[in-house]
């Protein structure tokens, strides 16, 4: 196993260039011409609506006002009467943990003016890269932490009780803490970015291969720094600043691990995962090593592919060919 260099001279040598960069990210100018770009968006609370409800003649009345939220999110079609989803959301309305919840989602989310303004933006640079996106109407819950997106071509649900901070005592429970430290305020929008990448990635995943996940999840976080290019690295991609730093400080070791064990073009589905699936690190590489590597390697190529060949964003986003990123790409690690 290759030795992870994370020496504390070096990782504050290449934390200054990072913070650096992280400067001219604040001092960011988003473009005049997108930002005047018209849109129909619009965001309710309607964990506030449900909450307030008291009958069953009420939640009647909220699913007439937002047939969407019914049929996509609640997919009120599998019920086998209106009356039996009803009886159910009466219910959940009233159980004491879910109220509980609710709470502490509405004090931790009195004012989401900055997220909606967030979306907004974002949804406007989407519109100037791609023409034919329709803005979803957006919706906040709190789902009981069953869902944290929900996303389809009509609507946007935010489950919010997902974003609690890190410190609180309701937490997923189904996730690992290395996974919950992710689900912060700061990095919602990102992953709302990326889930919508996935309407625009034409990636070609049929040949099952490292490189092709790669490529897939670069593609999603290149998208994603150019719809929100004044967001740091790590909150699309999940990282802390120390771990970004340490990637790019380690890069030529990273890559001469995947070319010296010729990893691009493996089909074991266990071996991808590795490299791939979520993990607090990539023991395979060094225990100092982040989690999902070869997608940060991936963002790397993809990055390399669109500005060595001046593509535009659409351009990258429906090119399939993933042998063609990569060979076109020219990617080189930084020494």
């Amino acid at each position: 196993m290759q030795r992870f260099i994370t020496s504390l001279s070096l990782v504050i040598l290449f934390l200054f260039g990072f913070l650096a960069c992280k400067n001219k990210i604040q001092d960011c100018i988003l473009d005049e011409e997108i930002l005047e770009i018209e849109i129909d968006f619009q965001l309710e609370r309607l964990e506030q609506l449900f909450f307030q409800a008291e009958s069953k003649e009420e939640f009647s009345e909220l699913l007439l006002d937002y047939p969407e939220f019914g049929e996509n999110f609640l997919q009120a079609g599998l019920y086998s009467s209106e009356e039996e989803l009803l009886e159910e959301l009466l219910m959940i309305n009233r159980d004491s943990a879910m109220r509980e919840l609710y709470e502490e989602v509405r004090i931790n989310f009195a004012e989401i003016g900055d997220l909606e303004e967030e979306l907004k933006t974002a949804f406007k640079h989407i519109k100037y890269h791609f023409p034919e996106f329709r803005v979803p109407k957006v919706y906040t819950f709190v789902t009981g932490f069953g869902s944290d997106i929900y996303l389809d071509k009509e609507i946007l649900v935010i489950g919010l009780d997902y974003y609690l901070p890190f410190e609180h005592r309701f937490q997923p429970p189904d996730l690992p803490q290395y996974m919950t430290i992710r689900y912060q305020r700061e990095y919602l929008v990102p992953m709302i970015v990326k889930a919508i990448s996935t309407q625009f990635n034409r990636t070609d995943m049929s040949q099952n291969t490292l490189l092709a996940d790669m490529i897939f999840y670069g593609k999603s976080y290149h998208f994603t720094k150019s719809i929100l290019p004044c967001t740091p690295d790590e909150y699309i991609i999940g990282y802390s600043e120390e771990e970004v730093a340490s990637c790019f400080a380690n890069e030529v070791m990273i890559w001469s691990h995947f070319v010296e064990n010729d990893l691009l073009y493996n089909t074991n589905p266990f071996e991808i995962r590795k490299y791939i699936g979520e993990a607090p690190f990539t023991d395979a590489i060094s225990p100092d090593a982040p989690g999902r590597i070869g997608r940060w390697l991936g963002w790397n190529i993809v990055d390399d592919y669109r500005y060595n060949n001046k593509f535009s964003l659409q351009e990258l986003m429906i090119e399939s060919d993933t042998e063609k990123i990569f060979r076109q790409s020219g990617y080189k690690p930084r020494p």
